[in-house]
């Protein structure tokens, strides 16, 4: 996988993979315009999005339906270094789902393929030209 980063203007920072392009700012009170998600912002839904993904997977493949399913996120973050100390999941479940299911739709959403990441980190390798 590959991605090339360009830099549109002010805070902005555009990154295109495939055929996608994710765009990003600051807020404006870190001086940016406000016109997109921060790069952090844009890691978190990453954490969410995966997430559900997985809890819709597990529906799908039971032929259990997921109208009114819902998954929330809340993040923690340490005031001074920013940093991520905790991530809190909640799916509710959709009416009718069945509870024979409820631990395993949990072990599946725990195979979240992005927090599986940040749990088993990559190296990581810097260069410039």
């Amino acid at each position: 996988m590959e991605m090339t980063v360009t830099f549109p203007g002010g805070l902005a920072v555009e990154a295109q993979m495939d055929q996608f392009t994710f765009r990003t700012d600051q807020p404006t009170d870190a001086g940016g315009e406000g016109s997109a998600p921060s790069p952090f912002q844009v890691f978190l839904s990453s954490i969410a999005n995966c997430t559900g993904y997985f809890a819709l997977a597990f529906c799908k493949e039971r032929g259990i339906s997921t109208e009114g399913m819902e998954l929330t996120a809340s993040f923690d973050r340490d005031p001074k270094t920013h940093k991520l100390t905790k991530a809190k999941i909640h799916l509710q479940l959709p009416p009718g789902f069945p509870e024979k299911y409820g631990k395993a739709i949990l072990r599946t959403m725990d195979q979240c393929s992005v927090k599986r990441t940040i749990i088993d980190p990559p190296e990581f390798e810097l260069a410039s030209t």
